[in-house]
């Protein structure tokens, strides 16, 4: 009976938690504003979440997918990658 329940906890804490993304912090430009950069460079955002200290995302252009990430105070893109999946 107690190997059991060891074996169940055991299962359930393999599991994990769900990955969330991190919270805008104090002094970043909203996510309207992240948008509107990019719009302004032709890009469409399809997906945007604060994560690992800056805001991260997803974009079209030209009907090819871009990953990038933007500084979250000063609005600089840091990163602008074609997505190859």
């Amino acid at each position: 009976m107690i190997k059991t329940l060891l074996m169940a906890v055991v299962a359930a804490a393999s599991l994990g938690s769900p990955a969330f993304a991190d919270t805008p912090g104090k002094g970043w430009i909203s996510d309207a504003k992240v948008k509107t950069i990019l719009a302004k460079r032709g890009y469409q955002v399809t997906k945007l979440e604060a994560d690992d200290g800056h805001w991260e995302g997803e974009a079209r252009k030209a009907n090819v997918r871009y990953e990038f990430h933007v500084d979250p105070r000063s609005g600089a893109i840091t990163k602008m990658e074609r997505d190859h999946n």
